[in-house]
C-alpha cells in the first residue's frame, strides 16, 4: 500500500475534488449566464450624474445647408406660389426624451437587460440630438414621477449647459427647452387620463416651476416607489457582483425619492418648498398649478391609444369637459412616436354589452382579435391537450371570457395562468393600421377626439381643436432616432428591454406552469404583478419602432419662433423620416394669401386646399468628420453606435398623398362612424425627386352647410421599418391568424435581426380646421 492512499484518503479527496468542480461549475455558470461583462467600463459610469456634453458647436456651414437645401427643393416642386414671401423654413425636433432619470429608463438600462450600455444622462441628450440625429430642437422630459428636487435642478443646468455652445441665440445649431411628463394611469376608463407632456418655452430657473408636478395614483407607484423594482436591484447587486455599484446606485435612486416629502394639498404651487413632491390627480388640476406659475407652457397628450396603460373602455368623451381642456395650453397631440400610431380611429372594441347592459365578450371580426376572446381559446386548447371532454372544454372557455372580463383595466390577462406571447396571437391589435400602439384602444385615438363635441353649453360648444406632432418617446437619451432603421438594437427602444443571457430571460420572463383554468379576478392578486408582470414587456416589443420627430414651419431658428410655431399649430409629425410637408387653404378670401396647417376659419364656400410634399434625404452609412471631430469613438459608439444622420443628395420618392376628413358631432350623442373619413380622398403620385403637389376642394361642405377639418398624410415609397410588421402574424386562407413570429426584446429574437417589414414612412399634417359660416343669419 502506497502512503497517503487509504480508503479514508481516497474518500476525502473525492470530496474535495466534488466540492472544486462544484464551486468550479458555479463559478463557470456566473461568468457564463449570470454575470454581465463590462469591457467598456459604461457601468462604471454614475448613472445618478448628469454627465458632461461635448462642447462643439455644429459647423455654421452645415447649418446652412439644412435650410438652402429646403429652400431648392421647394422651389423645384413649385411650392412656394401659394405662400408668396414666405421665407419660413422647417426645423425637425423632438418633443419626448427621457433619460436614466426616469425610473422605467433606469430599469432599462440595468447590465442584465439585453443592448445596455449604461446610464444616458441629460448630457447624452445634448449630443445626441446635436451630433448623431442633427435635430434642430428638442425637449427633455423626463417622468415628474421620477425626479427628486436636486435633480430636477441638475437637470435645468443641463439643458442650459446644451444651450450655452449653441452659438449666437439668434442662429443656433440646437435649441434645447425643458419639460417633464406627467404620467397619469387610471385604473378603470373613468378614472384615466393619460400621459401628457409638459413643455416649457423658457429655461432659466425663474422661467420654470420650482419642481415638477406629478401624477398621483398608479402613476407614483409605478414610478417612484415600485417594490418589486427594488428588491431585484437588491437581488441583482448579489448575482452580478462585477457591476454591483450600478445597481447600487438604483437602490441610492429609491431612497432619494422615498426621501421627498409630499406637498401640503390645498397650498398654491409658488407658496411650496421646493423640496417636497407634488401631484395632480386630473387635468384640471395640473392645469391650475400651471396657472399659478403663469410661465409659456403647453401640455400634449401622447400615446393616447397604447394599451399598455389605457383601460380597454377608455374614450376621449369624460374627457372633453371644460374643467379638463384648456384650449391655450392644450394645442397640441402626438400622433405617433416610438411606442406606435395613436392617428386613427376603428369601431371594433375589446368588450362589448348585450341588450340587457350585461358585459359580453365580442366576436372575432377581420381587423380584430378580442382579447377575451383568445382567452378562452387559450384555455380551450389546453383543456384539450388535458383529454378533457369537448363539451368541459367550451365550459372553460366560457368561463374563462367572463372571468378576462372581470377586470376593465390592463391586468385581465392575468386571468390565464402562465400565458406566452405565441399563445396570445395578435390579439387585441389593430390589424389594419400603420405602426399601430400595442393593444389599440380605438375610442382614445385622435380621430375619435376630434370627431366629439361637448354641448353641456350649446351656444359654445366645446371640441378638441389639436395640431399634429410626432416624438421618439426616448428612454435612452435618444431624440429624433427614426432617420436610420437599423440596427434595431442600440437605435429605438424595441430589442432594449429583454434578458441578455438565458438565465436572465428566465429570471424575468419565466412564469410557471400554463394550467387548463383561467383565475377568476377573487383569486388573482393583482398586486403581485402590478410591478413587474402586468406591462406585458415580451409582446410589446413587437410594437417599438425607431420613433418619429416634430417638424415645425418657423420663423428662424431662434426658441422664439419654434415656439410660435407650436403655438400657431404650424406643426407636423413623422413617422421618422424628415420629409418636407406644406398643406395650405388656398381660397380663404379675394386677394388673402394662404393659410397653413394649423389655422382656424369660417367659410361660406367650398374650400380648396394644396399640398406638398417631398420625400426624406436617404442615408449614408457612418457620421460625417465633424461628428467624429466632436465625439470620442467610444461615445460615438454608445450613442449611435457608430450611425448618425447623414444624408445623401438622393431623396426617396412619394409615393401617395391620403386626406381625412372629419365633421365634428352636431348634436348630442350624433354616432361618429360616419363622421371620420379616413382616406376621403387618395392621390396617387408620379415618382419624381422632386415630391408631389396635389390640389383638391371639398365640394360638399357648402351645401353640407357643418364645420370640417382636414388633414393629410404623405406617404413615401417602401423602405425596411423596425417593427414595421409588429407580430408579424401569419393568416390562413380564412382571414384568420395562425402564428406570429415577434421581435423579442431578449435572446429568443438575434441582435442583428431588425425584425425590418417593408413600410412606406409617412408625414402627418396639422388640420386645417373649417366651420360653416351661413351668411344669412
Amino acid at each position: 500500500m502506497i502512503s497517503g492512499f487509504t480508503k479514508a484518503g481516497w474518500r476525502k479527496k473525492l470530496v474535495v475534488s466534488g466540492i472544486v468542480i462544484v464551486v468550479l461549475a458555479f463559478v463557470v455558470l456566473l461568468e457564463t449566464y449570470v454575470r454581465i461583462a463590462d469591457p467598456e467600463g459604461y457601468y462604471q459610469e454614475d448613472p445618478l450624474q448628469p454627465g458632461q456634453s461635448s462642447s462643439h458647436k455644429t459647423p455654421q456651414a452645415n447649418i446652412d445647408l439644412r435650410y438652402a437645401s429646403q429652400q431648392q427643393a421647394r422651389v423645384e416642386a413649385q411650392a412656394a406660389s401659394e405662400l408668396a414671401g414666405d421665407d419660413k423654413q422647417i426645423l425637425f425636433g423632438d418633443t419626448h426624451v427621457h433619460t436614466t432619470w426616469s425610473l422605467d429608463a433606469f430599469m432599462f438600462s440595468l447590465p442584465v437587460m439585453t443592448g445596455s450600455r449604461g446610464a444616458y444622462p441629460p448630457s447624452a441628450a445634448c449630443d445626441y440630438a446635436r451630433y448623431i440625429a442633427q435635430l434642430d430642437f428638442f425637449f427633455l422630459a423626463d417622468h415628474a414621477e421620477s425626479y427628486t428636487p436636486e435633480r430636477w435642478q441638475q437637470a435645468q443646468e443641463a439643458i442650459r449647459h446644451c444651450n450655452a455652445i449653441a452659438g449666437s441665440p439668434d442662429n443656433p445649431d440646437l435649441v434645447a427647452f425643458m419639460g417633464f411628463e406627467w404620467s397619469q394611469m387610471g385604473n378603470t376608463p373613468e378614472e384615466h387620463y393619460g400621459h401628457h407632456n409638459v413643455l416649457f418655452k423658457d429655461i432659466e430657473s425663474h422661467q420654470l416651476p420650482a419642481r415638477p408636478i406629478a401624477a398621483s395614483g398608479l402613476a407614483t407607484s409605478g414610478l417612484r416607489s415600485a417594490g418589486a423594482a427594488q428588491a431585484m436591484a437588491k437581488g441583482l447587486q448579489c448575482l452580478d457582483s462585477g457591476n454591483k455599484p450600478y445597481y447600487q446606485s438604483m437602490l441610492t435612486f429609491f431612497e432619494q425619492l422615498k426621501q421627498t416629502p409630499d406637498c401640503l394639498q390645498g397650498v398654491p404651487s409658488p407658496e411650496l418648498p421646493t423640496s417636497c413632491y407634488e401631484t395632480a390627480a386630473t387635468p384640471k388640476q395640473l392645469y391650475q398649478k400651471l396657472d399659478e406659475w403663469g410661465f409659456d407652457t403647453l401640455v400634449v397628450p401622447h400615446g393616447s391609444s397604447w394599451g399598455i396603460y389605457t383601460p380597454p373602455g377608455a374614450s376621449w368623451d369624460h374627457q372633453l369637459v371644460r374643467d379638463h381642456v384648456d384650449a391655450n395650453k392644450g394645442r397640441l397631440i402626438e400622433v405617433y412616436s416610438g411606442h406606435g400610431n395613436s392617428e386613427t380611429y376603428r369601431s371594433f372594441v375589446a368588450r362589448a354589452y348585450d341588450e340587457s347592459g350585461n358585459i359580453v365578450c365580442p366576436e372575432p371580426r377581420a381587423d380584430y382579435l378580442p382579447r377575451c376572446w383568445q382567452a378562452g381559446e387559450i384555455i380551450r386548447k389546453r383543456c384539450l391537450k388535458d383529454n378533457e371532454t369537448v363539451e368541459e372544454c367550451e365550459q372553460r372557455a366560457l368561463q374563462a371570457r367572463a372571468h378576462f372580463l372581470e377586470l376593465n383595466n390592463v391586468s385581465s390577462w392575468l386571468s390565464v395562468p402562465a400565458s406566452t406571447v405565441d399563445e396570445w396571437l395578435d390579439a387585441g391589435q389593430a390589424r389594419d393600421v400603420f405602426a399601430p400602439a400595442f393593444n389599440y384602444v380605438p375610442k382614445k385615438s385622435v380621430q375619435y377626439g376630434l370627431a366629439l363635441t361637448n354641448f353641456d353649453d350649446p351656444q359654445n360648444p366645446l371640441r378638441y381643436t389639436w395640431g399634429f406632432i410626432g416624438s421618439s418617446d426616448t428612454h435612452f437619451a435618444r431624440p429624433g432616432n427614426g432617420f436610420k432603421q437599423s440596427p434595431r438594437i442600440g437605435t429605438g427602444d424595441a430589442g432594449m428591454r429583454g434578458g441578455k443571457t438565458p438565465f436572465w430571460h428566465w429570471m424575468i420572463y419565466e412564469r410557471g406552469k400554463g394550467a387548463p383554468e383561467s383565475r377568476s379576478r377573487s383569486i388573482l392578486d393583482i398586486d403581485r404583478y402590478r410591478d413587474a408582470g402586468v406591462s406585458e414587456q415580451e409582446r410589446k416589443m413587437s410594437f417599438l419602432t425607431a420613433g418619429g420627430v416634430v417638424a415645425v414651419h418657423a420663423n428662424g431658428r431662434d426658441r422664439e419662433a419654434i415656439w410660435n410655431a407650436m403655438q400657431r399649430k404650424e406643426v407636423y409629425g413623422t413617422s421618422g423620416h424628415r420629409i418636407l410637408l406644406w398643406f395650405d387653404l388656398v381660397n380663404a378670401a379675394e386677394n388673402q394669401k394662404a393659410l397653413p396647417m394649423g389655422s382656424e376659419l369660417a367659410l361660406p364656400h367650398n374650400p380648396t386646399f394644396k399640398v406638398t410634399a417631398i420625400g426624406s434625404f436617404k442615408q449614408q452609412p457612418g457620421c460625417p468628420d465633424y461628428v467624429k471631430a466632436a465625439l470620442t469613438d467610444r461615445r460615438l459608439q454608445k450613442l449611435g453606435n457608430g450611425e448618425c444622420y447623414n444624408p445623401s443628395n438622393e431623396r426617396y420618392m412619394i409615393d401617395r398623398i391620403e386626406v381625412t376628413r372629419i365633421r365634428p358631432q352636431q348634436y348630442p350623442g350624433e354616432p361618429v362612424d360616419a363622421l371620420i373619413e379616413d382616406n376621403w380622398k387618395t392621390f396617387q403620385c408620379t415618382p419624381s425627386p422632386s415630391g408631389c403637389t396635389v390640389t383638391f376642394t371639398d365640394e360638399d361642405f357648402a351645401s353640407q352647410q357643418r364645420d370640417a377639418l382636414y388633414y393629410v398624410r404623405a406617404i413615401e415609397e417602401k423602405t425596411p421599418m423596425i417593427n414595421g410588421g409588429n407580430l408579424r402574424a401569419e393568416f390562413n386562407d380564412k382571414g384568420e391568424v395562425v402564428g406570429i413570429n415577434p421581435c423579442y426584446g431578449g435572446i429568443r429574437t438575434p441582435t442583428d435581426d431588425d425584425c425590418t417589414v417593408m413600410q412606406g414612412q409617412r408625414a402627418w399634417s396639422s388640420p386645417i380646421f373649417v366651420n360653416f359660416l351661413n351668411k344669412q343669419k
